[in-house]
């Protein structure tokens, strides 16, 4: 799935956020990347900021529009940083990623980055079926390149792998209550031996410990060493 979602980056200035935008999107799982009239094709700067990702940066194709880039894509997602006049449908990073994991099921999605410095122009944006803005800081929202491409890519491997891992069996073995019960019967014994608790006035103390045992939810394991302890305490004092 996440192979059929490109990265389409539009007239970037530099060749080492190319590479940056490689390393990003391997790390996330995508592998396709379509360049958008670049200043630079890619070289070796780019390549050695892609650190390892050159197989995402070698395959990357280059195109002279981004109609070209988009032009088998049913689902494309411009990034916007900040408001246009145009009113488009806009989605956060977790909606983009939530629309494009759906739609990537029957078609091609395409995810547009702009130009550095200025971002996407107006009619790049009308081009797109939906806006993403990532929501940083308002009093300081620079957002490089690689790290808009690594948010987004981030939020789609997330909700891929909920979507596609199976939680595995679980193979703790948990104490019945009844065991449970007799522990805090052993439990209040050894605390009334030591006179931590008096039987006239136990409070709230045995109440508020189960309730602390309850949310720690010790395993078997865990509570055979606890009546351990609480024997080697009898043992110590005297109880029996």
């Amino acid at each position: 799935m996440l192979e059929q979602i490109r990265i389409v980056l539009v007239n970037t200035s530099h060749t080492g956020n190319i590479g940056s935008v490689a390393r990003a999107m391997k790390t996330m799982g995508l592998s396709e990347l379509v360049l958008v009239d670049p200043v630079q094709a890619p070289d070796s700067h780019a390549s050695a900021l892609a650190a390892g990702a050159t197989d995402v940066l070698h395959q990357a194709k280059i195109v002279d529009t981004l109609a070209e880039a988009i032009d088998d894509c049913t689902l494309v997602i411009g990034t916007s940083a900040r408001s246009r006049t145009i009113d488009w449908p806009m989605l956060g990073p977790r909606e983009a990623a939530t629309q494009a994991l759906a739609e990537v099921q029957s078609g091609k999605v395409a995810l547009v980055f702009g130009r550095e410095r200025s971002g996407l122009t107006n009619d790049e944006l009308s081009q797109c079926t939906h806006h993403m803005n990532v929501p940083t800081n308002p009093e300081y929202s620079s957002l490089n390149l690689a790290m808009a491409v690594q948010t987004l890519t981030y939020e789609l491997r997330m909700q891929y792998l909920e979507a596609n891992q199976q939680p595995e069996a679980e193979d703790t073995e948990y104490p019945r209550m009844e065991e449970l019960e007799l522990f805090y019967e052993h439990l209040e014994k050894t605390l009334l031996g030591t006179g931590f608790i008096i039987k006239q006035h136990p409070g709230q103390v045995l109440l508020k410990l189960k309730r602390l045992f309850a949310r720690a939810r010790p395993d078997a394991t865990e509570l055979n060493i606890l009546r351990g302890i609480l024997t080697s305490i009898d043992k110590q004092t005297g109880l029996k």
